[in-house]
């Protein structure tokens, strides 16, 4: 049954926007920032930042809000009972320690990826990824690989909409070359990233299919730049993907 308006508390939803107003690019707001980032008017942004703070889900510098950790109570709690992170868990463990790389299992929220699980063997990135981590799908290969399940029009529809501000000085950011890539990823079935959500980094992904032959997931593994050439990663890793993801489409309901 639809909600009524008349159930909705207003005051939450704000606090709501507030939250997701913090980001990996705006990890630090103020009141102002807050307001453009969420179109409330300021005094209510500030209240709703001053309640975070109250109940320790943020700390304010006297200018600046920032969110605690215990913010995470809010997502890790929903993100645990998803049947799919309990599966693939294990999985990626054992994927990642085979070959001494970091694994990861991702699904799509409209222009940005969620992380659901991860086995991570040693940090390659800047920013520190766990369960409920987001990033950009468009210059993402487990986003790439999300996109490539969708139709053209579908991926296209939301790379348009995407914030495709450069991460790196190779990030494409044309969304015609971006839809030139999805459209590889759908046919080869995976997809590589050289160094365009941060120098340094390399990634592979496939999709992971149930047992109805729907990509409800995508799995890729992460590697340092200097470890293996772009075009080597299909060659090295690529058959130890494809087992992962045989294996996952059998238990995947």
């Amino acid at each position: 049954m639809a909600n009524k308006s008349s159930d909705v508390i207003a005051a939450f939803t704000k606090g709501l926007r507030v939250i997701e107003a913090f980001d990996a690019q705006h990890p630090r707001l103020s009141v102002a920032g807050t307001a453009v980032r969420t179109g409330l008017d300021r005094a209510t942004a500030r209240r709703c930042l001053l309640t975070l703070v109250a109940e320790g889900y943020a700390l304010h510098d006297g200018k600046y809000f920032t969110l605690t950790p215990r913010v995470l109570r809010l997502g890790m709690a929903a993100l645990a009972t998803l049947p799919l992170a309990q599966i693939v868990q294990p999985w990626l463990d054992q994927l990642s320690e085979r070959v001494g790389q970091s694994a990861s299992v991702a699904i799509r929220d409209d222009t940005e990826i969620v992380y659901l699980a991860r086995a991570a063997q040693k940090r390659v990135m800047s920013i520190g990824l766990m369960p409920g981590s987001r990033l950009p799908a468009h210059c993402t290969s487990l986003g790439r690989v999300l996109l490539a399940a969708l139709s053209e029009a579908e991926a296209r529809a939301i790379v348009e909409r995407s914030d495709l501000v450069p991460h790196t000085a190779l990030s494409v950011t044309d969304p015609d070359e971006i839809m030139t890539r999805v459209a590889a990823a759908r046919t080869e079935g995976f997809a590589i990233i050289d160094q365009e959500v941060e120098i340094g980094l390399r990634s592979i992904a496939v999709p992971l299919i149930d047992g109805h032959g729907r990509i409800v997931a995508a799995l890729n593994l992460g590697m340092a730049a200097t470890q293996e050439r772009a075009d080597s990663l299909a060659e090295t890793y690529l058959p130890e993907l494809r087992r992962v993801q045989a294996g996952l489409a059998r238990v995947i309901g």
